[in-house]
């Protein structure tokens, strides 16, 4: 794949006008194309290699919530990033996930190229599917290059979405809590 992405980037740098045997342009398809491929490598991987087994019996069942996961994708309508951060609640029933976890999760579905509507979705499945929880809630927030770069340049604008399953989509009290606790 990486060869096939380097032509493809040299091409693009021709489309544009640019000279890419110019000295600042040499290696210029070569660490595109080794970008493209780290910023998509959640193609390559399975909720199972990320999770490895991590997920642990437990009496818990209070409300868990990891805060502030930072996250970067890429819009698949531009091939533009959008940047942010993922808040992440679950009641555990009898499992409970390790807390790294959660971040491999976000980057795995982030990874790919996106919507932010539907990578909230995926990741709240995810999370519901590894651990078997009473309930997911998921927040994000994030800024879109596609709104900050180019068209409207809304530079201050930010997208929220969130998904609710199980006792955060039926219990309005839970789901206050999580909402509650991820407020600034």
């Amino acid at each position: 794949m990486h060869n096939e992405l380097k032509e493809s980037y040299k091409a693009i740098i021709e489309a544009v006008g640019e000279d890419p045997t110019r000295e600042g342009l040499l290696d210029t398809p070569k660490r595109a194309a080794k970008a493209m491929e780290y910023l998509t490598k959640g193609y390559r991987q399975t909720l199972e290699e990320i999770t490895n087994n991590a997920v642990f019996t437990s009496d818990a069942d209070d409300m868990v919530v990891i805060q502030d996961i930072e996250l970067y994708s890429m819009c698949e309508h531009h091939l533009l990033p959008f940047v942010g951060r993922c808040h992440i609640a679950y009641i555990p029933n009898g499992k409970v996930l390790g807390l790294s976890k959660f971040a491999r999760i976000v980057d795995m579905f982030a990874r790919r190229f996106q919507i932010q509507e539907q990578l909230t979705h995926q990741i709240a499945k995810a999370v519901e599917e590894v651990t078997g929880a009473k309930g997911v809630g998921v927040i994000i927030e994030a800024k879109h290059m596609c709104m900050m770069m180019r068209g409207v340049e809304k530079q201050n604008s930010q997208m929220r979405t969130s998904v609710m399953l199980g006792n955060f989509r039926d219990d309005p009290k839970t789901r206050n809590e999580f909402l509650l606790l991820v407020k600034r």
